[in-house]
């Protein structure tokens, strides 16, 4: 996870790893909280159609379940009232800061069709954003620019800037995140599921993991495996307790790599028009792109719309990266490349990123989930050479994936240990990626795979971008979970899906 723009830039978000053992999330017997409330359900104040909201409250700290609470929005959409009717489909969305409600939004009556109304669809806002108690650091504007917040070096290289904009998001999040802040975290998430199954009163559930989503499926199908039913997991990445987060973003250069040549192929294709065409051939679109990107550090464009951010070399990028997600943005894509490249004086040409920062939630929520969950590096220099080494293998994200996060300056231990994926659990659980995911690689995929064992099927599908289930229009790939949700049949092995 087509994505969304808005689910775009936190799914972007997704990065970074732990030196942390595995082990199980344990909560304590004696703080084990008393069952939730049923929820009460009714019309969405601000959906269309069928959707049914409702808030379920669960523990701000679930080793404290009688203190402070927090409220998660959820909402449904119900299925079809016959005896074919199998239960709940949770929807789990990407990120870490991705919103559910917003998620079954815009994907849920696609969902609806395909399963011929055999699920009752359900979707919640994580804590912390959305329609749920939402989180707050109080980190200015600027820090909350998405090349900012990431960790884009200078143009020679430089990070001297992102350690000074990390420690001051650590120091703020710290300061003033209070307990809200304190209890974003994986771990939590998957505790929250459990809370909300328990309130559908289902034995089981059903569900569709997205990005980041994956994980969270993943750990909590560890966890309570004996509460899953048909299990999908859309776009993994590597769950092992030594790379979870920080490796994920590090995977992102070599992801760039891979995604780029169908960006670059669709680009330079002759039956292009004019306003779109950056190359007669495709392998020019590369060098092209670095040499704009290199001009714009050394002078950065403005927009004719105030709101936008000027076009630095750091933010074309950005742009780069962002687009590789889905095809329905290489033509935005390529008219900025077009007008940077060709046009002097203020850029009237479409943004493909968001003209203002991102909101203090889903910051809050990205960096509170990041650091809360695994222990970071705190040798600076260790980031530079990294830096330094990244920028020369993988020049199209400039060393950005292994920069400077706040994390590095966090300072407080993980409340828990990331959980070891392992192959103990039922076979219920069907895995489709995209061969060239941008964000998350193939090879994290096949991490996820070899650490499920026989649990688990993968159906790759030969595509680019990120998020496979109804996304990019490949019929293969979308029947092989349609079926494994409507009929529980996975492919006898793990399967490739040609390109379409």
């Amino acid at each position: 996870m087509a994505l969304s723009n808005r689910a775009h830039r936190k799914a972007l978000l997704l990065t970074l790893s732990a030196t942390a053992v595995a082990a199980t999330l344990t909560v304590p017997a004696q703080a084990s909280p008393a069952p939730p409330a049923a929820l009460t359900w009714k019309p969405c104040a601000s959906a269309a159609g069928a959707t049914e909201c409702a808030t379920l409250s669960v523990p701000m700290d679930y080793r404290d379940p009688r203190g402070q609470r927090v409220d998660l929005a959820v909402s449904r959409l119900r299925g079809a009232d016959s005896p074919a009717k199998r239960g709940t489909l949770l929807v789990i969305p990407g990120g870490p800061g991705g919103s559910g409600v917003a998620r079954l939004a815009t994907k849920g009556a696609e969902l609806r069709k395909q399963t011929g109304g055999a699920y009752d669809i359900v979707a919640f806002d994580p804590r912390g954003v959305g329609g749920s108690t939402q989180a707050d650091c109080g980190i200015s504007d600027d820090d909350r620019e998405i090349t900012h917040l990431r960790p884009w070096p200078g143009p020679d290289g430089d990070i001297t800037a992102n350690i000074a904009r990390a420690r001051r998001v650590a120091t703020a999040c710290q300061t003033d995140g209070g307990a809200m802040l304190r209890n974003i975290s994986t771990a939590n998430e998957v505790r929250d599921i459990e809370s909300l199954r328990t309130a559908l009163g289902e034995e089981k559930l059903s569900a569709w993991g997205v990005s980041y989503g994956t994980y969270v499926g993943a750990v909590y199908a560890q966890k309570y495996p004996h509460r899953t039913d048909r299990w999908v997991l859309d776009s993994s990445g590597d769950p092992d307790p030594n790379r979870v987060e920080r490796g994920w973003s590090a995977n992102m250069s070599a992801a760039a790599d891979d995604s780029f040549p169908d960006f670059a192929a669709w680009a330079a294709d002759p039956s292009r028009d004019r306003a779109h065409r950056l190359a007669e051939r495709a392998e020019d679109v590369r060098p092209m792109f670095l040499e704009l990107a290199a001009k714009l550090d050394a002078a950065p464009r403005k927009f004719a719309d105030p709101a936008h951010f000027p076009l630095t070399g750091n933010r074309l990028r950005q742009a780069l990266q962002q687009g590789l997600y889905t095809k329905n943005s290489f033509e935005p894509l390529a008219e900025l490349i077009l007008a940077a490249r060709d046009t002097t004086g203020p850029l009237k040409v479409r943004d493909v990123l968001p003209g203002g920062p991102l909101g203090q939630s889903e910051t809050a929520v990205v960096v509170g989930t990041l650091c809360n969950d695994v222990s970071w590096p705190h040798d600076l220099r260790s980031y530079a050479r990294a830096v330094t080494a990244d920028r020369a293998r993988h020049p199209l994200t400039a060393g950005m994936p292994v920069g400077v996060m706040p994390c590095a300056f966090w300072k407080t231990a993980p409340t828990d240990k990331p959980v070891r994926i392992t192959p103990r659990g039922p076979s219920n659980i069907l895995m489709i990626q995209n061969l060239r995911d941008p964000s998350t690689p193939h090879r994290g995929a096949l991490e996820m795979r070899r650490s499920l064992g026989d649990r688990a099927r993968l159906v790759t599908v030969d595509s680019g971008g990120h998020g496979a289930y109804l996304a990019n229009g490949n019929a293969c790939g979308d029947r092989a979970v349609t079926d494994f949700l409507t009929t529980g049949r996975r492919p006898a092995g793990d399967v490739v899906c040609p390109k379409q």
